[in-house]
């Protein structure tokens, strides 16, 4: 089948290169030119483990190019996804659609017979309703039908995601757009891909349901984590206890500095202006979302108390910017309300990531000394502070660590480390919902 892909971000380079390797025709398509003439390249914008490799054998086999032209590739598709940004609007939280609308336009403008348009783009209940009225005023004669395709892809793991899905929500009544979507994603299993019809509101709705879910599973564990440490418990194994009930499950239930990146903070915010606008606030996602954004900041205190009650004028080592490991993605990263924080307490900030540290240059230059690698980083230092659990940080020499800091202390966000290994290594050590020592012991 032929795929005109619109927006090559994370959702749509990804989501091209897999359907190209399923065997489609794909075009991937992007107003700015200076992505397409690096992806012409072969250059990959993005950090994502896998996608260059992906990228580039499809290329290979004619079965995935790109290009600003969006009239051509839309005309020829059997299915057009629209997979551009939807960022929170300035000034209300709500999911900025304009991009989202402007494509329709222009879909509309080059359609040719009968086509599936794809909302692959995390947008609220309606929206698909809106692109379809702006479809059928741009193009009265247009043959077409508005499906919704939510993604649920993680960065980092996102090609796996693609081809190994949990689920594949497709919100349709269209008969003919069924079997389109049925025919695109058949190559996942001999058998079937685990597709579940539903319609198209219902499908832009378990988008955000399922991110507000997961942003409150990571909250939940989060204030846990507080209450260990005053009563002396240790909420990884509080985690694990209650990640072995199959109806709870152990994912997202990591104690840390709150979640980041491109989807948690800006879909419940978007979720929760949905609900009041309707007149049936969430309020159990409103709280997630103000605990979240309070915790962030919440961790600077943490790490003053680490090193005596204030940072002013200590020299704090961060390991770790993007919002997790295996991406380059800051947006929304713990990582710069924490290293604001420091700023704010006086405190002269070195920092290393290993992928992130271009995109961190936009959100914290002149805010941090950017380093080389984790030791250097560490040069000088007061505290070492883990913000993000890349696995070269998993297994640091410690000894090493230590002579090069000023003083030996670790505040560890992300519990990489056991608190007796550290102490027989002479650091002083800190972690999240873990108390150190417990207190009280075994009988």
């Amino acid at each position: 089948m032929r795929v005109a892909m619109i927006g090559t971000g994370y959702v749509g380079l990804v989501s091209g290169a897999c359907f190209a390797d399923f065997g489609h025709e794909v075009t991937c398509v992007d107003k700015d030119a200076g992505k397409i003439a690096a992806l012409q390249a072969g250059e990959i914008p993005i950090y994502e483990p896998g996608l260059d490799a992906l990228v580039a054998s499809n290329v290979r086999e004619k079965r995935l190019d790109f290009t600003t032209t969006l009239a051509g590739p839309v005309a020829a598709a059997d299915a057009v996804f629209i997979a551009v940004g939807t960022p929170s609007r300035r000034g209300d939280g709500h999911a900025d659609l304009s991009y989202v609308y402007a494509c329709a336009r222009e879909i509309a403008a080059a359609l040719d017979g009968f086509t599936v348009v794809v909302t692959k783009s995390t947008v609220p209940v309606g929206t698909g309703d809106e692109v379809e009225r702006i479809i059928r005023e741009t193009r009265p004669d247009a043959e077409f039908a508005v499906v919704s395709n939510p993604e649920f892809l993680r960065e980092g793991a996102a090609i796996r995601d693609f081809k190994h899905p949990d689920r594949i929500v497709v919100g349709t009544t269209d008969e003919r757009a069924r079997k389109v979507m049925t025919e695109l994603y058949r190559p996942l299993y001999l058998n079937q891909a685990p597709l579940m019809f539903t319609a198209r509101g219902t499908a832009e709705l378990i988008k955000y349901a399922a991110n507000a879910f997961l942003a409150t599973k990571i909250t939940f564990i989060n204030e846990l984590a507080d209450l260990c440490e005053q009563v002396g418990g240790d909420v990884q194994e509080v985690a694990r206890g209650i990640g072995l009930d199959n109806r709870i499950g152990s994912k997202f239930l990591h104690a840390g500095p709150g979640y980041g990146g491109s989807c948690f903070p800006k879909d419940t915010l978007a979720l929760i202006k949905t609900a009041q606008d309707n007149g049936t606030p969430l309020r159990i996602v409103e709280t997630v979302a103000a605990v979240n954004d309070q915790r962030k900041r919440a961790m600077a205190r943490k790490v003053a108390a680490a090193l005596g009650g204030s940072v002013r004028e200590k020299t704090i080592a961060v390991l770790g910017l993007t919002f997790k490991p295996n991406t380059d993605d800051m947006r929304d990263a713990p990582s710069i309300p924490l290293v604001t924080a420091f700023n704010d307490m006086g405190a002269k900030v070195r920092a290393y990531d290993p992928a992130g540290m271009e995109q961190a240059k936009r959100d914290l230059d002149g805010l941090v000394t950017f380093c080389a690698n984790a030791y250097e980083c560490a040069q000088g230092a007061d505290a070492v502070v883990i913000v993000t659990e890349w696995e070269q940080f998993r297994a640091l020499d410690l000894e090493r660590l230590k002579s090069a800091m000023r003083q030996p202390v670790m505040v560890d966000l992300r519990n990489v480390y056991r608190a007796d290994e550290m102490a027989a290594a002479g650091f002083s050590y800190s972690s999240v919902g873990r108390a150190n020592p417990p207190l009280w012991g075994g009988s």
